[in-house]
């Protein structure tokens, strides 16, 4: 039976603004106040998508959620209308309608932890939605997450659902985005590295910004995958790289198949961490393609997002492609990188650079705009939604973004009744698009 690794890209949404609500992120801090433009963002992540796509990938999406918020106002005590209650908030708040008007959502490599059926106790598909603690803007996610995801994938013999942890910032969980999986091919018997800032119950005293997965977090999406502890590790990120902006170990690590690329600052001990792997895949050879920081400083792989790339093994192509962001070939050190490694042609052999400004603005890569889900063909045939892609399906999204979006948005937008109703009919559409049902809360 034939594999292969679906990437499910978010949707950019229709309030993609600027509102510099994530701490420790670099990026989203320095474009604080900046004009938006939700149409080019939207468009932009569908080139991605489609460029995937004529690399012979298997593309689907997940939709934007329903912003603002309004299970979020109603449980912040604002009653009425729903203009009404945008109303109230944004006089009584503005911050707290920034926070429950996000796009987040659109980097849906934070959505959930997956595992596929090959790893697990039961032989099925395991899903955990994010509980995305550490931020409130993305903690208000998790709910609608699990509604698509259970809507794509059903619940059944072949996919099972987990809710989003519990516990608070003490069990914070952000998701596919400090999970990477190795292994021959995708098929196979993988191991699982979750990689984690901190301790729940430790005072992280070497962290500057917040180390937002905990190892308590982690522990615990294995336990309820049904995971094999000895095929699962775990360890945690380096402090310098969290304080140098990686707030995700996606910013400074991406793995594919048998092939782990990270910068050399990612973890404390890369030696001892690279001998963990390869004790767990037992006799599958691991490569490493370990970035010095002589070479490309931290820094500067945080500001390109280097390694918020995606890794990719293509159908008509000897070796791996990284999918990156344009920024990479803009900036000298990452730029000579990547012509080297490619140049060699042993693991990594080509370099598509694409454009993802919109969302890079905010701090999110290629790699922050997708989720991997491992399946078969039989998965395949079990997909319950209209949310893989195809080129009619492509051209229709396009349609519609360029129907309702606007292409400019700033923070002070958030407030405008109109920006939310154009919003809610927005995707009340692409749900009939994408055959979802009734998956937000103004359609319940």
């Amino acid at each position: 039976m034939a594999w292969r690794e679906a990437n499910f890209d978010g949707i950019v949404g229709p309030t993609h603004n600027y509102a510099g609500l994530s701490y420790g992120n670099v990026a989203s801090a320095s474009n604080k106040g900046d004009i938006a433009n939700p149409r080019e963002g939207a468009l932009q992540g569908l080139e991605k998508a489609q460029h995937l796509m004529s690399l012979g990938m298997t593309q689907g999406v997940l939709p934007p959620h329903d912003r603002p918020s309004l299970r979020a106002l109603r449980a912040h005590g604002f009653t009425g209308s729903d203009r009404e209650m945008l109303a109230k908030a944004w006089e009584a708040s503005p911050a707290l309608v920034a926070n429950v008007t996000s796009s987040a959502t659109m980097w849906t490599a934070n959505a959930a932890t997956i595992s596929p059926s090959a790893d697990t106790a039961d032989g099925r598909t395991h899903f955990t939605p994010a509980n995305l603690a550490a931020m409130y803007h993305r903690s208000v996610e998790w709910p609608v997450t699990a509604r698509v995801l259970k809507a794509i994938f059903p619940e059944g013999d072949r996919f099972a659902h987990h809710n989003a942890l519990e516990g608070g910032t003490h069990m914070g969980d952000e998701g596919a985005a400090n999970h990477n999986r190795f292994c021959a091919d995708y098929g196979d018997t993988g191991v699982a590295l979750f990689v984690y800032g901190r301790g729940a119950f430790e005072k992280a005293d070497d962290l500057i910004y917040p180390g937002r997965q905990t190892l308590e977090a982690s522990r615990a999406v294995a336990r309820q995958h049904g995971l094999t502890p000895k095929k699962t590790l775990f360890v945690r990120q380096n402090p310098a790289a969290i304080n140098a902006g990686a707030f995700h170990n996606d910013v400074v690590a991406v793995s594919n198949k048998d092939v782990f690329f990270y910068h050399e600052d990612a973890f404390v001990n890369p030696d001892q961490l690279e001998r963990d792997i390869k004790g767990a895949m037992g006799d599958i050879r691991m490569h490493f393609v370990r970035v010095p920081r002589a070479l490309v400083p931290l820094a500067d792989a945080v500001k390109s997002y280097l390694f918020n790339s995606q890794l990719i093994s293509t159908p008509n192509r000897e070796g791996m492609t990284l999918i990156l962001p344009s920024e990479v070939a803009e900036m000298r050190s990452t730029k000579a990188y990547v012509e080297e490694l490619t140049g060699s042609g042993e693991l990594i052999s080509h370099a598509d650079y694409l454009d993802v400004r919109q969302s890079m603005r905010n701090g999110g890569g290629p790699a922050c705009l997708r989720l991997r889900v491992a399946l078969s063909d039989d998965d395949m045939g079990a997909i319950g939604a209209n949310a893989v892609l195809h080129e009619g399906l492509v051209s229709t999204l396009q349609a519609w973004v360029n129907n309702h979006y606007r292409d400019r948005v700033t923070p002070d937008d958030l407030g405008d009744p109109m920006l939310m109703e154009e919003s809610f009919a927005a995707l009340d559409e692409l749900t009939q698009i994408l055959k979802l049902g009734s998956i937000y809360d103004f359609q319940q």
